[in-house]
């Protein structure tokens, strides 16, 4: 499985704040800042599940899992998932889903782009089917060869 969560730092944003907003969630094996053109990128990238964990403990506290499922679900596109949270929200330690990244969040999103060879158990990992907000099944965690 590879990960990469990526986000701009507007000029009215200071970097340290974004890099905290996306740690929050995220545990990167590598962060690179990269400035093009009078603005700033950071992407962050991972391999294994063990990445996500931040986020996966954080969708069960926040009891958001079915939310959470619908908008991992909508992002498949072959054998990866990509998904968009509100960047303030995440500096608070907040996951908030963008459907329109650009008109949800002012300051821009946070990208997430998960590959993995079995997307499906990812999201049955990460997100699943819950009866009043609790999980009624656990899957293990997605490993690929």
């Amino acid at each position: 499985m590879r990960v990469e969560v990526r986000s701009e730092v507007r000029l009215t944003e200071n970097e340290h704040k974004v890099k905290r907003a996306i740690l929050n969630f995220f545990k990167p094996d590598v962060v690179e800042v990269i400035d093009e053109d009078y603005r700033k990128i950071i992407i962050c990238r991972a391999e294994g599940y063990r990445s996500l964990l931040k986020l996966y403990d954080a969708l069960r506290k926040q009891r958001i899992l079915d939310a959470a499922r619908s908008h991992l679900k909508k992002g498949v596109i072959g054998n990866t998932v990509v998904f968009h949270i509100h960047k303030q929200a995440a500096y608070v330690g907040k996951i908030s889903f963008c459907t329109i990244p650009d008109k949800e969040s002012p300051l821009g999103a946070i990208t997430f782009v998960i590959s993995c060879s079995d997307v499906e158990r990812l999201i049955d990992w990460l997100t699943p089917m819950t009866i009043d907000g609790t999980p009624f099944y656990k899957v293990d965690p997605p490993e690929d060869p």
